[in-house]
């Protein structure tokens, strides 16, 4: 059985050393949602999630030290996002489409998001992109893959986290440790839909 979230992810570094990867789900098995997962300085990985149902799927993905379920909540523009939750506040601005996002964008919509493509591009974004794969093996024997549509650089950053401020823009270094794959070390935004097959 193979599920499929459908939206963008928003990979940010930031001066404190926190990282943080936003998902803005458009459809999903569990609707419309938002979640973050964050990585401080020190290492403590942290799950934010709207719901028990789907931060127990989250949690069952990837690996976390702490999984706070909390009301989220997501504001789209053209050129910024902005998530709340009772614990992290962090709006992004939104740049142009990165040399990658406009490769990407010449490609149907069909093939970069099949499975059989994602598997060629993890030979490539292993080399090119340190630490980022699109494809994988996750918790509970479970199979992913990430089909990217576009790239979009983000530009800079404010935010919070437990009352700590983030501080500015900063590459995602060094890469999150939440699953087989970080997102890039520049920061940015990628439509993306996500493939899990369920062991």
């Amino acid at each position: 059985m193979r599920v499929r979230f459908t939206g963008e992810i928003t990979g940010i570094g930031s001066a404190s050393g926190i990282r943080v990867v936003v998902g803005n789900w458009a459809t999903s098995p569990f609707g419309t949602v938002a979640d973050a997962m964050v990585e401080t300085a020190a290492g403590h990985r942290i799950l934010i999630a709207p719901t028990p149902e789907l931060a127990e799927f989250i949690a069952e993905t990837y690996v976390f030290d702490e999984v706070r379920v909390e009301p989220t909540d997501l504001s789209l523009t053209a050129h910024r996002r902005i998530f709340t939750s009772e614990s992290l506040e962090i709006t992004a601005d939104v740049g142009s489409r990165t040399a990658l996002g406009r490769v990407i964008a010449l490609l149907p919509h069909r093939v970069s998001t099949s499975t059989a493509w994602c598997a060629i591009t993890d030979l490539i974004a292993r080399v090119i992109m340190p630490g980022v794969r699109t494809r994988g093996t996750a918790g509970r024997g479970r199979r992913e893959w990430y089909g990217a549509t576009d790239v979009r650089a983000i530009c800079a950053i404010t935010g919070r986290l437990d009352g700590t401020d983030l501080g500015s823009l900063a590459p995602v270094d060094p890469p999150c440790r939440f699953g087989f794959s970080s997102t890039p070390a520049r920061p940015s935004l990628t439509r993306v839909v996500t493939t899990i097959e369920l062991s």
